[in-house]
């Protein structure tokens, strides 16, 4: 931020570019082609006000009133409500374990929207041959795929999987990502890499919204990914996350597993757990908050009638000690439960 100042401090004080700073988009682009194999100029890369702003930029210069736009089932929410706020028609599509069922997509939709790196809640990846057959269905009914890669950074078993826009032939999808997951929150930069024909509408549209994101943060950003503190970040935080995510593992295997039933999921920093048949969601919610125990329930994910019951776990933002103690007194409530 001081080098971002000083940077500042000589300059003219103008607009700057709709969609972003130079110095950032060329780190961005070299970020991908390393860790995602998406191969795309710092030309081709929009900087936004976090993955959100992408989501709604997509939205604004695709669909029209009454288009259909496909999500997966369940899902992340606010996406849901962004497109719903735009007039479309949100679709929802059911998942399984391999990823959004092709098959089930409406054939109308104008967008899908999807997150194959870590399904969102469930953690599963989209297999090879799921994310094959979404990109031929987009490529004959002239969809848009969205492709949220909120938090494919940390991955803690397996090989990487390759992202929908390193598989890209056709040119139908648009690549998301987000600093607000690898660095912290309130840090609200995003970035978009959309097919060749949504670039000029894409730049106009931003520039109507807000003209530009923060530059002064944009350019100490830059400067963080061209030092290679951002690697080292990355690195860092993922043994960090491992040893959270370990020690949640240990009690779901564990003292928990009468109860819950822990969802594969080998990348991310949040994992779901299926509630055993006997238990209500809402019910242990509750139970457990009497406790003190804060939890987070998959049903309100649904778009519509939920059809598992379980709980979401996020190991972003709590500390081991803190995990121990909260899942030892979930235990505890489930066991007085019970008796």
């Amino acid at each position: 931020m001081n080098h971002a100042l000083r940077e500042q401090a000589r300059g003219r004080g103008e607009y700057h570019d709709p969609v972003g700073e130079r110095a950032l988009r060329e780190a961005v682009s070299r970020y991908l082609a390393f860790n995602r194999a998406v191969l795309a100029p710092w030309q081709q890369i929009f900087v936004t006000q976090g993955a959100q702003q992408a989501l709604d930029l997509l939205a604004r210069v695709t669909v029209r009133h009454g288009d259909v736009i496909a999500v997966e089932d369940p899902g992340y929410p606010p996406p849901r409500m962004l497109f719903a706020a735009t007039g479309a028609q949100v679709v929802p599509v059911p998942v399984d374990a391999q990823g959004i069922v092709v098959d089930a997509l409406p054939p109308d939709a104008r967008m899908v929207y999807v997150t194959p790196s870590h399904q969102f809640p469930l953690g599963m990846p989209m297999e090879m041959e799921r994310r094959l057959a979404l990109l031929a269905w987009a490529q004959r009914h002239g969809a848009l795929i969205v492709e949220d890669d909120y938090d494919g950074e940390f991955r803690f078993e397996g090989r990487p999987m390759e992202s929908l826009k390193s598989l890209d032939k056709a040119d139908v999808v648009a690549y998301v990502g987000t600093f607000s997951k690898t660095i912290f929150p309130e840090l609200r930069i995003g970035y978009v890499v959309p097919p060749a024909e949504l670039t000029a509408a894409l730049r106009q549209a931003k520039q109507a919204i807000d003209w530009h994101s923060c530059t002064m943060t944009q350019a100490a950003l830059a400067r963080f990914m061209h030092d290679g503190d951002f690697a080292r970040h990355l690195r860092r935080m993922h043994k960090v996350y491992a040893a959270r995510r370990n020690a949640l593992l240990a009690h779901l295997h564990g003292g928990l597993a009468a109860w819950l039933r822990p969802l594969p999921s080998a990348a991310g920093i949040h994992l779901v757990a299926l509630l055993r048949p006997g238990l209500a969601e809402d019910d242990l919610i509750a139970r457990a908050n009497a406790a003190s125990v804060g939890l987070y329930g998959i049903s309100g994910m649904y778009a519509g009638q939920a059809t598992q019951a379980g709980l979401l776990f996020g190991y972003g933002g709590i500390e081991v000690s803190e995990i121990h103690l909260g899942l030892q007194r979930l235990a505890e409530v489930l066991e007085g439960w019970h008796l």
